[in-house]
């Protein structure tokens, strides 16, 4: 068993013990698993190690399947508690296991729903549909079937969805594969992106938020049909923990919480494409050293994360002191000259007064949005707010809920952005016309070269942690976590 680790969801709803055992104690009834784990005030959640399931990011844990199990320990008022285990087969036998050390409340790995799964554990109802992508060294010809793999060896996971599809598909001109136990998915795209393999089978979730750490691997084709992901549980006339669980996935579903989870951990994954990630790594090496002190010491006086400093930096120019737009904003953080008098900066076209009147300016500009705004919402509204205007952002929120959305929710405030395009809606607007489109782009560009930037800009101890746990970053915490 690998690690485990435990989180205290609601300390006060310890009374949610004593209710049911006041109701146990008045029927006299054998308790359901759902009555057991509320007397326990444990959920324990068996998984994988993996950049979009669970894993370290710095100290605490994160992981689009712990997120949603943290929310489903909330909603039954227990302390989540999470066991890594080594491979997918390990966690089905270990699921039906009856002398485990504890009882097990349910699996969540990025487990597929298939036929053969289903006749040994219950599925929830799928949180996800992905694609698994057939990926190849990009030296390689691009295959548009299993008949044109004939550069080199396939290699996928031992014991995964991958193997399971393959063997089901491969039937007459079979190419060379081989599965292993001892390698991960991430592990087998560094491969194939070295050229020590050919090929490797990708979820579409984790190849989206990890492609561009790999610029000699490709897609060639997916796998048809494409997978729904979900939960499992035990199997047995017991399914109190799983119709808890059913009627939670569809709550949040319907209230926009789930929307929520994936726009914070995908929704901005498509914004750089091998290009843009190609030109961006060489400025790395090229532009940021000579302002990286100053991007920390602005990042301090400001108490901003200065890798977000320095996203904002690249997006505005490039890292170029001295770019200059049709429009008049100049420097490296394009300041227009209203701003940089405010922000008392005489010399635009000095980067040191630039990126502290940038920071100053967007510390400044966060500090007037609702404070209730959650993170890392407030953070993303404050980078349209950067790019638009404080006004324009109050404008959409506006339209935000008056079409039935959430203005406090950058996912909901982000498809009414473009509206101030358009004359229907920008007309009974405080501030008027704006290029709505922009800063929905802007901000997606942030996050993702701020995203390559944590990861590449990380102490080599704390890489060697991410890497034990999930061999890549995540897309999880706050500007402001990250920053402490």
């Amino acid at each position: 068993m690998g690690r485990s680790g435990s989180l205290r969801s609601r300390p006060a709803l310890a009374l949610t013990s004593v209710v049911v055992m006041a109701a146990l104690l008045i029927g006299c009834e054998k308790p359901t698993q759902l009555q057991q784990l509320q007397l326990q005030q444990k959920l324990l959640m068996l998984t994988r190690n993996s950049p979009t399931t669970y894993y370290i990011d710095r100290d605490d844990p994160s992981g689009f399947e712990y997120e949603l199990a943290k929310l489903f320990a909330e909603d039954i008022g227990v302390e989540l508690e999470v066991h890594v285990l080594g491979s997918t087969p390990e966690l089905f036998q270990t699921l039906n296991r009856p002398a485990y050390e504890q009882p097990v409340s349910f699996a969540a790995a990025g487990l597929s729903i298939t036929p053969e799964r289903q006749r040994k554990v219950a599925f929830s109802p799928p949180y996800m549909n992905i694609n698994l992508h057939l990926v190849y060294n990009r030296n390689h010809p691009k295959p548009n079937s299993f008949k044109d793999l004939t550069e080199g060896e396939l290699v996928v996971e031992k014991g995964s969805i991958h193997e399971e599809r393959i063997l089901k598909l491969l039937t007459e001109e079979e190419p060379q594969w081989s599965s292993s136990s001892d390698l991960e998915a991430m592990d087998l795209l560094n491969m194939v992106n070295e050229g020590e393999i050919a090929y490797t089978i990708v979820d579409s979730n984790l190849w989206a938020t990890h492609y561009i750490y790999f610029s000699n691997a490709r897609i060639g084709f997916d796998l048809q049909p494409g997978e729904q992901l979900a939960w499992a549980f035990t199997r047995g006339k017991d399914s109190s923990l799983r119709d808890k669980a059913n009627d939670f996935f569809i709550r949040i579903e319907q209230d926009g919480t789930l929307a929520q989870l994936h726009e914070r951990f995908y929704g901005h994954v498509d914004q750089l494409n091998y290009v843009g990630a190609k030109i961006f790594v060489r400025q790395l090496d090229n532009r940021l050293p000579k302002y990286r002190d100053t991007f920390i010491a602005a990042g301090e006086d400001n108490q901003i994360d200065w890798k977000l400093l320095a996203a904002i930096g690249y997006q505005e120019s490039h890292w170029r002191p001295t770019a200059r737009s049709p429009t008049g904003v100049r420097g490296l953080m394009m300041l227009t000259q209203p701003t940089a008098k405010e922000m008392k900066v005489d010399n635009r076209l000095d980067p040191v007064q630039s990126i502290n009147g940038g920071a100053g300016y967007f510390a400044k500009i966060k500090a007037r949005i609702p404070q209730r705004i959650a993170e890392p919402d407030l953070t993303w509204m404050a980078l349209a707010a950067y790019n638009v205007g404080l006004g324009h952002l109050e404008d959409a929120r506006v339209i935000t809920q008056k079409r039935g959305g959430n203005p406090d929710r950058w996912m909901d405030v982000k498809e009414n952005l473009p509206l101030l395009t358009k004359k229907k809606w920008y007309q009974n607007t405080r501030y008027g016309y704006a290029r709505g489109y922009e800063p929905v782009v802007y901000v997606q560009n942030i996050r993702r070269y701020y995203d390559v930037l944590r990861w590449l800009e990380a102490p080599q101890g704390e890489v060697e942690q991410l890497a034990q746990a999930a061999h890549q970053p995540g897309i999880t915490d706050s500007p402001e976590t990250m920053a402490q």
